[in-house]
């Protein structure tokens, strides 16, 4: 039992070795990460359509939850720029519709979203983390990233704006352009060359100037802090809100609200389809992260309760007037670089933002809006990398067509439109290649117990016998590509006696792939050919065992290719078996016969 708790609350395990070393680290990270987090939760909730403190409160209870749930030591989860879009899109789509206000739909979404993910995590689903290409992942962050940068352009010139999808909001910036607002384009553009002057420039300056690297480091960083104080002083010193420059404005103050599901049947289909594809985005980017931070430490998290972790910050956030969350990059960094020593970092970093909803958000009314849109610009910006298409491309065409696919259709139709192509793009493609697989002619190398493609080296074979490799797991997909090249190749050889199929590669038969081996079986028989297999793998050899395959099987089952052909042909294995090792054979010091 105590196992089973451990298990799906690690608090249990680490907090038994929590000490006075720990709290120190903890406070010291919380204190950093909570002064990034104001002015990056106000922006996100902009971002995502949603009135500034909705920022506040998806900071708050997510990271309790987290601290609660989750394996990872450094991860702080909240609100991030690409669910915030997604959020944006949804949301606007329900409120369009009449079914909810925008806040209604944004906690409504966190709370479905967590449902779901809590769900997958109980079922032990976190190996869906893998069903999303990395370069559809990468085109979909790339697409996303200039999408969210051209979204806040309206804002950073002070003209206003609409669109989902980069055409839209190019046709409608350009027709409001005209209305450009001087000061607080001035503002925005400032706030931009300042912020990625400190990203990129500031660290290496305060090292030169012997600050130690530690303090340089976590300086830089605060670059969005200068800047949101900087504006403030200058929006008040020179009364910019009376000269039109869009200000925050009055920040509610005290604790998040306590908000209950909506039960509305028409509310959750709707939010539905939005919630599955942020629950996916999400926990892909926080396991990402997680993984990544994790090994620098030689730690490992746990997948699974990684869902149930998220899943569980979701409907925190739901539950307390926030929007989705997830785990961010930037703030997990700065979290991990400031020193956390346990997950207790984000609740304390969540004390700190409490204190500033309750105490401190008057003091943001003169923040101008177009410093935070500035702060999220900078912020995703970083992440676009075109270059990466073409690296892709060199290496394998059909996934940089995914990966260009996901970058226009999320440019073009917005980002479930985009992200949906990518995916079902991906998939058809691994259908497609896999229904056409791998396969090769295969024959001994002289000296060795080897055997490699007849086509790459110079191998001995047998007039009467052919051996196909097939170097791809068989199913229905291509189940009868398979049945076609057997009958193909024993058709074109009127000599052959036996067909050995060499399955190293096989990693599963479904039912239709053993159809097609019984099919060929007998076909083979009435031939006058017997059918043999070779290196078949155990977990494919218990499913074979379960059927009545075996038994009608004319010819044996190898446990490697070469007892196959020692005991078809032994003359001329023993042969080629003592010939001198073929000269493209020979290996070089690094590299085994194997890897050929």
């Amino acid at each position: 039992m105590a196992d089973v708790l451990k298990r799906y609350f690690p608090i249990l395990d680490w907090g038994r070795r929590y000490n006075g070393a720990a709290l120190a680290d903890d406070l010291l990270a919380a204190a950093i990460v909570t002064i990034m987090l104001i002015p990056q939760s106000l922006a996100y909730a902009l971002l995502a359509g949603l009135p500034p403190e909705t920022g506040l409160y998806a900071s708050i209870a997510p990271l309790v939850a987290y601290a609660l749930f989750g394996t990872s030591r450094t991860l702080a989860v909240g609100p991030v720029a690409i669910i915030s879009l997604m959020t944006a899109t949804a949301i606007g789509r329900i409120s369009g519709a009449g079914l909810a206000d925008p806040v209604t739909a944004g906690f409504m979404l966190a709370l479905l979203s967590g449902a779901m993910l809590f769900a997958l995590g109980l079922f032990r689903l976190g190996a869906l983390a893998n069903l999303l290409s990395q370069p559809v992942n990468s085109g979909f962050a790339t697409a996303s990233a200039i999408l969210i940068a051209a979204s806040q352009l309206k804002t950073i010139l002070g003209v206003g704006g609409d669109g989902s999808n980069l055409l839209d909001m190019a046709a409608s910036l350009a027709g409001r352009i005209g209305r450009l607002h001087m000061a607080t384009a001035a503002i925005g553009v400032t706030a931009i060359a300042f912020l990625w002057w400190a990203r990129s420039s500031l660290h290496p300056l305060l090292a030169r100037l012997g600050a130690p690297p530690a303090v340089a480091k976590t300086l830089a960083r605060t670059g969005p802090v200068a800047a949101v104080i900087l504006s403030i002083v200058l929006v008040r010193a020179l009364d910019l809100e009376h000269q039109g420059v869009a200000v925050v404005g009055a920040i509610p103050r005290g604790l998040p609200p306590v908000t209950p599901p909506i039960l509305n049947a028409e509310l959750w289909a709707a939010l539905a389809g939005p919630a599955a594809l942020i629950s996916i985005i999400s926990f892909i980017s926080s396991v990402t992260v997680a993984q990544a931070l994790a090994a620098k430490e030689r730690e490992r998290i746990d997948p699974d309760q990684e869902l149930i972790a998220l899943g569980a910050a979701n409907i925190a956030a739901g539950l307390t007037g926030g929007f989705p969350v997830t785990g961010g990059f930037a703030r997990s960094v700065v979290n991990y670089d400031a020193g956390a020593a346990t997950p207790a970092a984000g609740a304390f970093t969540a004390i700190g933002l409490l204190v500033a909803a309750m105490y401190l958000t008057p003091l943001l009314y003169d923040l101008p809006k177009a410093v935070l849109a500035a702060t999220i610009i900078v912020a995703v910006l970083s992440v676009v990398d075109v270059g990466a298409l073409f690296s892709t491309w060199r290496y394998s065409k059909s996934d940089a067509g995914a990966m260009a696919a996901t970058i226009i259709g999320t440019l073009l139709f917005g980002v479930e439109s985009g992200l949906v192509a990518g995916v079902a793009l991906s998939l058809a493609l691994y259908i497609r290649r896999t229904s056409t697989p791998h396969y090769a002619i295969v024959g001994q190398v002289p000296g060795t117990e080897h055997f490699r493609n007849v086509n790459r080296h110079d191998v001995v074979t047998s007039p009467e016998i052919i051996t196909l490799r097939l170097d791809e797991s068989l199913y229905f997909a291509n189940a009868r590509f398979l049945e076609d090249k057997i009958y193909a190749l024993v058709a074109s050889r009127p000599e052959v006696k036996h067909f050995i199929l060499m399955c190293p590669a096989v990693n599963a038969i479904d039912a239709s792939g053993l159809a097609t081996l019984e099919a060929v079986n007998a076909r083979l028989k009435d031939s006058g050919v017997t059918f043999h297999l070779s290196e078949v793998k155990g977990p494919v050899m218990d499913r074979l065992k379960r059927s009545r395959f075996l038994e009608r099987l004319t010819g044996r089952v190898f446990m490697t290719q070469f007892g196959a052909i020692s005991l078809l042909d032994p003359d001329r294995a023993r042969k080629t078996l003592g010939a001198p090792l073929a000269p493209d054979f020979v290996a070089r010091p690094d590299e085994s016969p194997n890897a050929r």
